[in-house]
């Protein structure tokens, strides 16, 4: 069975903050998940994350779903992983993959032509490697007739191999049972006294053993981040990537400023997207929406034909033909059935909201049950909380709610329910009932005469 280990014991030190560097985000996802969701897109799951600087963060996030091993002190890639041997040792028949848990566009595709090569060449080591117009500061690529014959590093480069543009990615494709012999045999014989993972080719070859190299078409496989500068730029060229890919299955964008797209949101044919709009993990919009201007949206699910105006929600279930905004805030746990309309300076929480109602203005619904074509009058509020516990409200079909109700959970408002406006409604109300609250008017006529005359 195929393996594979990814290095994830960066500190990070230039990133000046106490976290690995693997775990610095790309898109809203750490860079080593993209690297794991690589390897699992390729069919290569058996995995081990190696960790060093707070490991237990590593662990932490991963959540018990890969092998881990520590790396208690920086000695080097060959070192990092000499710590994985354990791992490997179990099944020793396949081949082991070796990435960079802070190079996040390492892609499937890569992994998988490279493993062909690697097995189609009978290789020991088959590097993979990426073809830059700016090599400079990357050990260059030597190949030889039946593969490669070293990795030059830029310092000990000569004038006609500082020419060549191929370079090492930093991953590489071992024979599992070759590659625990080749760490056996490395050694620290150089001025930083480390265990480099380069110098198993060298031993390779010295044995007569194959070594070779698979030129990805992904340039970008060895994009890094040593600072936040460098961060910046790869969700820069993430934001891109993504905002391509929509473009190409037919989503339109009339200006991509302030757009970002996580990579696992889906959207569907002719939805447009608006400027300073954020869409996050697990969300997935329909055909022929509107999204935007400035609006967000993490792991919701929005119907067809959605306006989604200025507004911002989470974890919740929006249906066909609703027109959301502005500034609206729809909190987790909400679903906002097919054709309703929720207005300008609506807060929604915990609720269900039925077919074709209206909420369109400046109103809290908050763990409430709504019906279909029910209206929801301006500076209505559901009263839903005691001090100790929450509670929740049902308003039935066709109900009409005033402005300025509020509705003191736990209530119900049987069906065509009425209430006139300022009204506090406190029990329940059958069916096709007008709830009406209205204490004396007193008119206290003279009194701002009087009150002026003082003034004076």
């Amino acid at each position: 069975m195929n393996k594979a280990i990814i290095l994830a014991g960066g500190q990070g030190k230039r990133m000046k903050a106490e976290i690995p560097k693997p775990l610095f985000k790309v898109l809203g996802e750490p860079m080593l998940e993209w690297v794991i969701s690589a390897c699992e897109q390729a069919g290569t799951g058996d995995i081990c994350v190696v960790k060093g600087f707070k490991g237990e963060m590593i662990d932490e996030y991963l959540g018990g779903r890969y092998k881990t091993v520590l790396q208690a002190e920086r000695l080097g890639t060959g070192h990092a992983v000499q710590q994985a041997i354990p791992f490997l040792s179990g099944d020793e028949s396949g081949s082991t993959l070796v990435l960079c848990g802070d190079a996040p566009f390492i892609d499937a595709a890569t992994i998988k032509e490279a493993l062909i090569v690697h097995e189609q060449n009978s290789n020991a080591v088959t590097v993979i490697t990426a073809e830059l117009e700016e090599p400079k500061g990357y050990g260059r690529i030597i190949r030889s007739e039946t593969g490669i014959s070293a990795i030059v590093e830029q310092k000990d480069a000569d004038e006609e191999q500082l020419k060549i543009r191929e370079v090492n990615s930093g991953a590489y494709w071992f024979r599992t049972a070759d590659l625990i012999k080749l760490l056996g045999k490395l050694t620290n014989n150089n001025v930083q006294k480390e265990y480099y993972l380069t110098d198993t080719v060298s031993i390779a070859l010295s044995e007569g053993k194959r070594a070779g190299a698979y030129k990805s078409a992904n340039p970008q496989i060895i994009l890094g981040a040593n600072d936040r500068k460098d961060l910046l730029k790869l969700n820069n060229i993430a934001r891109e990537m993504v905002i391509d890919k929509h473009l190409e299955n037919g989503v339109g964008f009339v200006s991509t400023d302030g757009v970002i797209i996580e990579r696992s949101v889906e959207i569907g044919l002719g939805t447009e997207i608006l400027p300073g709009t954020i869409l996050r993990r697990g969300t997935k919009i329909g055909t022929g929406c509107v999204i935007g201007p400035y609006s967000v949206a993490e792991n919701c699910t929005i119907g067809n034909n959605v306006v989604f105006n200025t507004a911002q929600a989470q974890d919740s279930v929006i249906g066909n033909d609703v027109n959301v905004g502005p500034y609206v805030h729809i909190r987790p746990g909400s679903t906002i059935k097919d054709g309703a309309k929720i207005g300008d300076f609506v807060e929604i929480k915990n609720s269900s909201v039925g077919e074709k109602t209206a909420i369109a203005h400046l109103a809290y619904v908050g763990d409430s049950d709504i019906g279909k074509k029910v209206n929801i009058g301006a500076g209505t509020v559901t009263v839903n909380f005691d001090g100790i516990a929450k509670s929740r409200c049902v308003i039935g079909d066709y109900s009409f709610v005033g402005s300025n109700t509020s509705l003191i959970a736990p209530i119900k408002l049987g069906k065509g329910v009425y209430t006139a406006a300022g009204t506090t409604v406190t029990r329940d109300v059958p069916d096709y009932a007008l709830a009406i609250d209205r204490g004396e008017l007193k008119v206290n006529e003279g009194y701002t005469l009087r009150k002026m005359k003082k003034k004076s």
